[in-house]
């Protein structure tokens, strides 16, 4: 497999020279084990661990590989192993908060170019969790495009479409059946060899049929939803990138119950930009939005131009990138502890 299949460019040759020319090579992780790590590499796929040095100045997640990622390597061709000794720097990142009460870093995937936010028409429709993949994955740094799955299970396809749209300024949106091979042409744009696509969305939105549909063979186990309220069954249990035969490069996902942001200050603006813009024509600059004369927001609501219930989302998400910030820069004044202690105690073996 050449390196361009797997999405190789310009962008990661440039960084990757200095390594090359100390004797290293190159490959791109495709999937993720408890800290085991396949790399598809020009000499095939290699069982990888990452170097004890980068081990050592590992502080955080992001410090560690992801499936996505370009890592420097040293292959051992006789075992089919490598050993990872450094991260190519990233294109994009898709993070989520990890659940728990613990400020810790969910990596989804990187160095991704498109993601396909998956969402089913049926009674698990939700603009507002749409509304939270769209703002994470412009934060990401790929280009979203929303994808309405099931639409054979949907009288009022046309409706739900609008609704998105009222939500998702300037997001490609796409209804199909992967199952029944509706609208999938409509994808075929997007798919070209090194390109990379994440598939993001609920349990049981899709997202292994439309892989199944897209790869042109069962790659995917699939599962029915449960009858009783409609909600998915987790098929896919682990992120893996897939090399599609007719070109293009898929990263499937495990269905999400909940997405809690992380670190999404620009996205919320990109998402929510004609909230923000409304906000500049308030009569105050510092309007708080709720009784303020003069305040456009409000009379938005009133006049129905705005819908209150995307308001009030807008509000929450605010309120929850503030609290994120908090504990983040909590977390940081303690890993930077942790760090000058690490190198402290380094400094003193060495003079040892």
């Amino acid at each position: 497999m050449n390196l361009q299949t797997l999405g190789w460019n310009t962008y990661f040759e440039e960084h990757f020279e200095e390594y090359k020319q100390q004797g290293y090579e190159v490959g791109r992780v495709t999937l993720e084990h408890k800290k085991i790590y396949r790399v598809a590499t020009e000499h095939g796929e290699l069982l990888s661990e990452v170097s004890g040095k980068l081990r050592f100045q590992a502080f955080e997640r992001q410090d560690y590989p992801a499936v996505g990622d370009w890592v420097v390597i040293s292959p051992r061709l006789e075992e089919q192993k490598a050993t990872i000794h450094a991260i190519l720097p990233r294109k994009s990142k898709f993070s989520r908060k990890a659940a728990g009460p613990k400020m810790d870093e969910q990596i989804v995937a990187t160095n991704v170019d498109i993601v396909f936010l998956v969402n089913a028409l049926n009674s698990d429709f939700n603009l507002r969790r749409i509304e939270r993949y769209v703002l994470t994955a412009w934060e990401s740094g790929a280009n979203p495009v929303i994808i309405l799955s099931k639409v054979d299970l949907c009288e009022n396809v046309e409706e739900k479409i609008q609704e998105v749209e009222s939500i998702a300024f300037g997001v490609p949106i796409h209804a199909i059946s992967a199952e029944q091979n509706i609208g999938l042409e409509q994808l075929a744009p997007y798919v070209f060899e090194g390109q990379t696509i994440a598939l993001l969305g609920s349990s049981g939105v899709g997202k292994s049929t439309l892989t199944n549909a897209l790869f042109g063979s069962l790659k995917q186990e699939v599962r029915t939803i449960r009858e009783d309220d409609g909600r998915g069954r987790h098929t896919t249990t682990h992120r893996e990138l897939i090399v599609l035969e007719s070109g293009g490069i898929l990263i499937d996902t495990p269905g999400m119950r909940e997405l809690q942001l992380w670190d999404a200050d620009d996205g919320l603006s990109q998402s929510f930009s004609d909230i923000e813009e409304l906000a500049e024509s308030c009569r105050f600059r510092d309007c708080s939005h709720s009784k303020e004369p003069g305040c456009a927001i409000q009379l938005a609501i009133l006049e129905g131009t705005l819908d209150k219930s995307r308001y009030a989302s807008y509000v929450k998400l605010q309120r929850e990138l503030a609290f994120l910030e908090r504990k983040e820069n909590r977390q940081a004044k303690l890993a930077e502890k942790a760090r000058m202690k690490q190198l402290t105690n380094g400094q003193k073996k060495n003079r040892k």
